[in-house]
């Protein structure tokens, strides 16, 4: 690969890897002086038409000065992007500003002929006005032929508010380049489309290698090679193997370069030495995608990560995706197109639950659960170490497989929070999304994984969860019970359960626990007769459960062992009344001892799957069909945890989720200038703290300000500062650990006279001695006095693995001493900033206050909601802390506020599409 020049002021975060239409991959990086002999091989490789297009007439060649020209930029008022694939220019973008308007820049693009239709231009769009923005840059201009209509296609489709008018034979185009909720929105489409397509390339493709083949019974070549063979999969299946020229039957090639058919799929369990190479090789063959089942962690993490970098560096240089390391393989159980390319000896139960696991260990006992519980699947992913294809790119997916209801996921790390907070938000407002983790997930690293570790308390990925609509459990087991739910009942729409049970007392406690659960009791019956005989409890049964799913919006039936009746005939009929409702049931069968009886999972039934029921707003009807049978737990807690949080989610479905915070007077360049100016005062340093100064600009961009504040050494300074700003005034200390500290004497408030503020100068000195080393003068502030209120903090940072989070307590005890904090994790809705202010307990004082009466929480919710909308459109803002914000009855008033700032490339997520690092 050939080396670079590149000059001091090279933008390195403006690189990106980026997924095309078809879900293959590219690079994307600023154009540097050596790439003219690049430029001028793309150039000569495009057609007269294309040429045409783009310089309005045809040129064979780029002149020397030419391609100087559009090489050598200044990355500021010039940039240029050029897309790249296997080190060939593959598509360009750039900008130049415009001497007679420095707010505005023309664009142009040119993407080379094999590539149009890949979405080059639109990925480019995006790129450059991130760039543009953070340049200070706030509209785009281009001319554009009109027989140039895919150009105008990609201004338009783009979600940008576009004018156009005809001048001079050319349609000139205008836009603003600030990401708008339609762009934003657009963005996010494209992206789940391409990212979709690469988990389709590897979930149906149309051919398969296996590379590391062998016949060696219970190896993994061999166990791989007879797993894709026996699933029925439907295209050619290679074997390479360098040390045998036949395997099964088949010819064994030496490399997979040697194929003489196209591949698509490449299977890797080859030692850990070969990948890198095996990798190359896949890359020049033109193979899609590949699935490596070797683990390629060797104990030294270092190297561990050295070799998945150079993996992922090769593969997307070939635009490819891969699979692992260290992945347990995918499953489809499409009939049409079966595919286990897996360790796992066959396919299972096809139905409509997609899994997602990470480690092969988890993926294992998860699919090894699922089996014994008789849940079918649609389609199974293990990522690994999830060098490149995550969790993430698996519910792009599943979102738009028809086939799959509902998504299971088994998280050990989150590689970008911010990216999966967005993508289950959407898919949990169509298809339930299940996440199992532990409590102290991102706690600890995990062995072979590459990701942060978060600084957040464990409630803050919940708060990130419960935003996003997820049903959150805690092992493999909770998570197959609720998928077993959710794969043969549709959602409750409501919190009222029936109860019917043959035992007064098992009913009792059924209804104690679904009490406890959340769950409203609306009836329990006991009134079957189970001893009238099988020809009359049957239609019994079925007509009972009916009367009572007419009242209720879910059921559940706890049933001690009925003599003469087979847990199958009372599934028969349990379901059959549910069929006819459209009500949700679930069924324990307690008390059974003998071992052959399946009391837990699906319990099959032979009615037909519902007939397709007519269309209307219920949110069930986009998804696959359920699979026909009961969900049955051996406990009946089990049935009513299970229940409460289909209930929970069902609820969240249904609510208003709001709409994301916007702050229409915002003025973001002026918040951007402040936060940079403190990025170059720091000289590229972690963390860099904003002055006073800068404080009050990054703030004001956002309509916030904090109250009147100077500090000085003498009272004639104290009187000065405090004539200035009107009394009454408060004096305290600058010292962070002193200045709330009103317990100690060291803050003196509601001073009204010049006398009475030299007394208390005197007095918070006196009080400090103690406390500061012996002859050191504290240095103090006079601050403008404001209205009594309720005193609350209210924190945003940025998180190594969770993101941006915001958190929110009422100062004083109930925050220092109890943790009595909420969170949230950006971006947030209006709903979100209206839940945060209200999650902590001791919120309620903000309305029932006997001292200072009721809080204007309205003008703290308008505060959270800037602080939270600086934060998501910031990411150079590391930290802000606002402590404290007194809220009182006709608005709310910022005493104090600090900002630190740090490099963005912090932050893992953006709004221009670009894949993470390895």
């Amino acid at each position: 690969m050939a080396k670079r020049s590149r000059t001091p002021d090279y933008p390195a975060h403006w690189e990106a890897d980026v997924v095309l239409r078809d879900g293959s991959t590219a690079r994307l990086r600023p154009i540097v002086p050596d790439d003219a002999d690049a430029l001028q091989r793309f150039h000569v490789g495009q057609s007269e038409s294309s040429i045409y297009l783009r310089f309005f007439t045809y040129k064979a060649r780029l002149s020397s000065k030419e391609l100087a020209r559009f090489t050598q930029v200044d990355y500021v008022d010039r940039v240029a992007f050029v897309m790249t694939r296997t080190e060939r220019i593959v598509g360009i973008g750039r900008y130049d500003r415009l001497p007679e308007d420095p707010d505005s820049a023309e664009v142009a693009f040119n993407i080379a002929d094999a590539f149009h239709g890949k979405g080059l231009g639109s990925i480019l769009l995006e790129h450059l006005a991130a760039a543009a923005c953070e340049r200070g840059i706030e509209r785009f201009t281009a001319e554009v032929l009109p027989e140039n209509r895919q150009m105008l296609k990609v201004f338009i489709d783009a979600g940008y508010e576009v004018s156009r008018r005809f001048d001079d034979g050319v349609i000139a185009v205008e836009f603003d380049v600030a990401a708008t909720p339609k762009s934003l929105e657009v963005m996010a489409s494209r992206e789940q489309r391409a990212e979709s397509s690469s988990v389709a390339e590897i979930l149906t493709p149309r051919s398969v290698a296996v590379i590391g083949a062998s016949r060696t019974w219970g190896s993994l070549g061999q166990r791989v090679l007879e797993s894709v063979l026996e699933s029925g999969f439907t295209g050619p299946v290679y074997a390479v193997n360098p040390e045998t020229l036949e395997l099964g039957g088949r010819l064994s090639y030496t490399t997979v370069e040697e194929i003489p058919d196209p591949v698509d799929l490449a299977l890797v369990v080859v030692p850990r030495s070969s990948l890198r190479s095996v990798v190359e090789q896949c890359g020049r063959k033109g193979v899609k995608s590949a699935v490596i089942l070797t683990d390629s962690a060797l104990g030294d993490d270092e190297a561990h990560r050295r070799t998945i970098a150079a993996i992922v560096k090769t593969a997307r240089r070939y635009g490819m995706r891969i699979v692992g390391p260290a992945s347990l393989g995918v499953l489809n159980t499409d009939p049409e197109r079966p595919l286990n390319a897996s360790v796992a000896n066959s396919l299972p139960l096809a139905g409509p639950v997609a899994l997602f696991a990470q480690s092969a260990a988890i993926g294992v006992m998860l699919y090894a659960e699922m089996g014994h519980r008789n849940v079918g699947i649609s389609a199974f992913f293990s990522a690994g170490h999830r060098a490149d294809l995550s969790g993430n790119d698996a519910m792009q997916y599943f979102e738009s497989d028809p086939r799959s209801r509902a998504v299971g996921l088994f998280l050990e790390s989150i590689g970008n929070p911010r990216k999966f907070a967005r993508i289950s938000r959407r898919l949990s407002a169509s298809k339930p999304v299940v996440v199992a983790k532990s409590h102290v997930m991102g706690f600890r690293l995990q062995d072979g994984h590459t990701f942060g570790q978060t600084q957040a308390p464990p409630r803050a990925f919940e708060a990130m969860l419960r935003q996003s609509g997820i049903i959150r459990v805690t092992s493999n087991e909770e998570l197959v019970r609720v998928m077993a739910f959710l794969a043969t009942q549709p959602v409750p729409r409501g919190p009222r359960v029936g109860i019917l049970t043959n035992s007064a007392p098992l009913g009792r406690v059924v209804a104690d626990a679904a009490a406890l659960a959340g769950l409203e009791v609306a009836e329990s019956v006991s009134d079957v007769d189970f001893s009238r005989g099988l020809s009359r409890v049957l239609p019994a049964l079925t007509r009972r459960l009916e009367e009572l799913m007419s009242e209720v919006d879910a059921v559940i039936v706890a049933l001690l062992p009925v003599v003469g009746l087979t847990t199958e005939r009372l599934a028969e009929a349990i379901h059959a009344a549910g069929r006819a409702t459209g009500v949700p049931v679930v069924a324990s069968f307690a008390g059974i001892v003998d071992q052959g009886v399946r009391t837990e999972g699906v319990l099959p039934v032979s009615a037909p799957a519902p007939d397709a029921p007519e269309a209307g707003d219920d949110p069930d009807l986009a998804l696959a069909p359920a699979q026909p049978g009961l969900p049955t737990y051996s406990s009946p807690a089990s049935a009513v945890r299970v229940l409460s949080l289909a209930s929970r989610y069902g609820a969240w479905r249904a609510e208003d989720r709001g709409e994301f915070v916007q702050v229409e007077d915002a003025d973001p360049s002026r918040t951007q200038a402040a936060l940079q100016a403190a990025l170059t005062r720091g000289n590229g340093g972690d963390l860099s703290q904003l002055t006073p100064e800068e404080t009050h600009e990054a703030l004001a961009g956002y309509g916030l300000s904090v109250l009147p504040a100077v500090g000085f050494r003498t009272k004639d300074e104290a009187a000065a500062a405090a004539a200035d700003i009107g009394y009454p005034v408060v004096i305290k200390p600058l010292d962070a650990s002193l200045r709330h500290r009103l317990d100690l004497g060291s803050v003196v408030l509601n001073i009204e006279t010049e006398a009475a503020l030299r007394l208390a100068v005197d007095q918070i000195r006196s009080v400090l001695k103690r406390y500061l080393p012996e002859g050191e003068q504290p240095v103090l502030e006079v601050q403008a006095m404001a209205d009594p209120g309720q005193a609350c903090l209210v924190r945003a940072v940025e998180d190594p693995l969770l993101g941006p989070i915001l958190s929110f307590a009422l100062a004083g005890d109930s925050a220092d001493l109890l943790d009595d904090w909420a969170f949230a994790a950006t971006p947030m809705t209006d709903v979100d900033v209206h839940d945060l202010v209200r999650r902590p307990r001791a919120s309620a004082r903000l309305r029932r206050d006997p001292r200072l009466g009721p809080a204007d929480i309205a003008a703290l919710e308008d505060l959270v909601r800037r602080v939270a909308a600086l934060k998501d459109a910031h990411p150079e803002l590391a930290r802000l802390e606002i402590n404290p914000v007194l809220v009182h009855g006709t608005g709310a008033t910022v005493l104090e506020a600090t900002l630190w700032a740090a490099n963005p490339s912090r932050r893992r997520d953006s709004a221009r599409r670009a894949l993470r690092d390895g």
